[in-house]
């Protein structure tokens, strides 16, 4: 059963002026037209911006590990232990057609969403003060970087000359993806989501072809 909305301005610290805004947020498109699709496309790239721009304040390091660092706070994986978090499943409003738990990638979206929902209600501080008191930044020089793409991707340009792409298809419990480099197929995965299985796979074709 789906908790009453306003429970959740506990939970987020913010008594939404616009209470569509928040409904909206937390509803998938299963269930109605008015859903969080749009809402997360504006809080992707809002809370794109105010982590770069905490870790910019906050460091001298150069680009590419801001990106590494800024990477980790905004997948799909850290975006989904932030719902989990803050206990966010009994909000989510979901269509009869939908079935079973919610899904990784709906979690994250739900967040971005979220986020622009407050940026939309009560402005960027409102955004920025969800993040900071929620996304442990302030630890961010203790992050790993688990973007095994981007690592199999440094590795191969380094140490072979070959074409490399992922194929990846819908699968029973998601999708499953399969890294080639020129006409070889080096790994498989599946994963709950597309990018679940590509990192996946990228992971596996990383300790295949370098040992690490």
């Amino acid at each position: 059963m789906i908790k009453d909305i306003t429970e959740i301005y506990k939970i987020l610290n913010h008594v939404f002026k616009d209470k569509s805004l928040i409904s909206q947020a937390l509803t998938h498109s299963s269930k109605s037209e008015i859903n969080y699709e749009r809402l997360e496309f504006l809080g992707d790239g809002i809370l794109d911006f105010l982590v770069g721009d905490y870790l910019y304040s906050h460091t001298k390091e150069k680009e590419g590990k801001l990106t590494v660092w800024r990477s980790h706070y905004v997948s799909e994986n850290y975006l989904c232990q932030i719902f989990d978090k803050l206990k966010l499943n009994d909000f989510v409003s979901l269509g009869k057609s939908y079935q079973g738990p919610i899904s990784k990638a709906i979690k994250g979206d739900i967040i971005e969403a979220i986020i622009a929902s407050l940026y939309l209600d009560g402005g960027l501080e409102t955004a920025k003060d969800f993040i900071y008191k929620n996304f442990d930044l302030q630890n961010f020089t203790s992050v790993v970087d688990d973007n095994y793409k981007s690592k199999l991707q440094e590795l191969v340009q380094a140490n072979f000359k070959c074409h490399i792409q992922y194929k990846t298809e819908p699968s029973e419990n998601g999708f499953i993806s399969t890294f080639y480099m020129d006409e070889d197929a080096i790994s498989s995965a599946e994963g709950f989501s597309k990018i679940e299985a590509e990192q996946k796979t990228a992971k596996k074709a990383i300790k295949k072809l370098f040992l690490l």
